[in-house]
C-alpha cells in the first residue's frame, strides 16, 4: 500500500516538473525569437535569418587560431552566411569525397593532388565570392550617385542621404550601406566609415566615389554636379566593362577547357591500357613527371587568365 501510494506521489511530481519545464522552455524560446525578431529588424541581429549554426564547437575553437580569424575576414567580406567551422567543415568534406572520387577513377596519387587543388579551390571560391560581390556592388553604383545626388539637392544632409541609399538600393549595395549607416549612427566619422567601405569592396570606381563624397564633406562645394558627372562616367564604365567581358569569354572558357583536356587524356590513356596510371605513378620518376605536367597545366590556366585581366 504504502508502495502504491509512493509510486503515485511521484509520478505526480515528475508530471507537475514536466509541465513546469515545458512552460519555461516555451517561455524561453518566445522570448529568445522575440529578441531575435527585433534584432533583425534593426540590422544588428547576429543570425538575421534566424538559422541555427551548425558545428559550433568546431567553430569556436577555429575562432581561436589564425587560420579561423583568416577566414573569418574572408567570409565576412563575400555575404555568405556561413561560419568559419561551416566553411573548414564542408571544405573537408568535400576534399575526403574529391580524394576518394579521384582515388577510384585514377589513382591514390592523383587523389592527393587532387586534394591540394581542392585546397586552392576552396580560397579561390571566398576569392570569387567576394568579386562577384563587388562586380554587383558595382553596377549598382550609378543608381547610388543618382539617389545620393537627388537627396543631396533636395537638402538632405549626406549621412541622411546615405540612409535612404540604404533602404532603396538592394544587396550587396542596401546591405553596405546599411552597415555604413549603423557606422555613423554610433559616432563614426565619415571618412572612417566609407573608408572601411571602399576596403571591404575594392574597386576603382567605389574609389573614386568615396574620394569625392569625402571631400565634398570637408570642403563642402558642388557635391550634386560631382555626383551627377560621376554618375554619367560610372553608366559609360558599366557598358565598356559589359562589352569587355562580353569579348573575353571565350578566352576565359579555353582557361577552364585546359586542364579539362588533361584529364580526359588521363582518362583516355588509362581506358587504352588498364593499370597504365598504376605503372606511372609507382616510380620515382613517373611521379616527379606528373607533378610537372599538373604544375604545367595549372600555369596555363593562371597564364590564360592573367592576360584576359583587363582594368577599365
Amino acid at each position: 500500500m504504502h508502495l502504491t501510494l509512493l509510486t503515485v506521489v511521484v509520478t505526480l511530481l515528475a508530471c507537475v516538473f514536466a509541465v513546469v519545464g515545458l512552460h519555461s522552455y516555451a517561455v524561453g524560446k518566445a522570448q529568445r525569437d522575440d529578441l531575435v525578431e527585433r534584432l533583425a529588424a534593426t540590422g544588428r541581429g547576429p543570425m538575421i535569418s534566424g538559422r541555427r549554426r551548425r558545428f559550433p564547437g568546431v567553430d569556436r575553437r577555429l575562432r581561436g587560431t589564425r587560420l579561423g580569424r583568416t577566414i573569418e575576414r574572408k567570409i565576412a567580406v563575400t555575404g555568405l552566411d556561413l561560419t568559419p567551422g561551416e566553411y573548414a567543415v564542408y571544405t573537408v568534406a568535400s576534399l575526403l569525397v574529391v580524394y576518394f572520387a579521384v582515388e577510384t577513377v585514377f589513382t591514390s596519387f592523383f587523389g592527393l593532388i587532387a586534394v591540394l587543388v581542392g585546397l586552392w579551390c576552396a580560397n579561390a571560391f571566398l576569392n570569387w565570392q567576394r568579386t562577384k560581390r563587388t562586380q554587383a556592388f558595382i553596377g549598382q553604383l550609378p543608381e547610388l550617385t543618382r539617389i545620393l545626388a537627388n537627396a543631396t539637392q533636395a537638402g538632405l544632409a549626406l549621412r541622411t542621404a546615405i540612409s535612404m541609399a540604404a533602404e532603396e538600393l538592394d544587396d550587396p549595395a542596401g546591405e553596405e550601406l546599411r552597415m555604413v549607416a549603423d557606422q555613423l549612427s554610433v559616432g563614426h566619422s565619415l571618412d572612417d566609415a566609407m573608408n572601411e567601405l571602399s576596403e571591404r569592396l575594392p574597386s576603382r570606381e567605389l574609389t573614386v566615389l568615396v574620394t569625392t563624397l569625402i571631400l565634398s564633406n570637408r570642403a563642402g562645394g558642388t557635391i550634386v554636379s560631382s555626383l551627377r558627372n560621376l554618375t554619367d562616367t560610372l553608366e559609360e564604365r558599366k557598358e565598356t566593362r559589359r562589352e569587355v567581358t562580353t569579348l573575353l569569354s571565350q578566352v576565359k572558357v579555353t582557361a577552364v577547357a585546359v586542364p579539362v583536356l588533361g584529364l580526359g587524356f588521363l582518362l583516355i590513356i588509362n581506358s587504352m591500357r588498364s593499370g597504365a596510371l598504376d605503372a606511372m605513378t609507382g616510380s620515382t620518376v613517373g611521379k616527379i613527371v606528373v607533378v610537372i605536367a599538373a604544375v604545367l597545366y595549372g600555369l596555363g590556366f593562371f597564364m590564360i587568365n592573367r592576360l584576359t585581366r583587363i582594368r577599365i
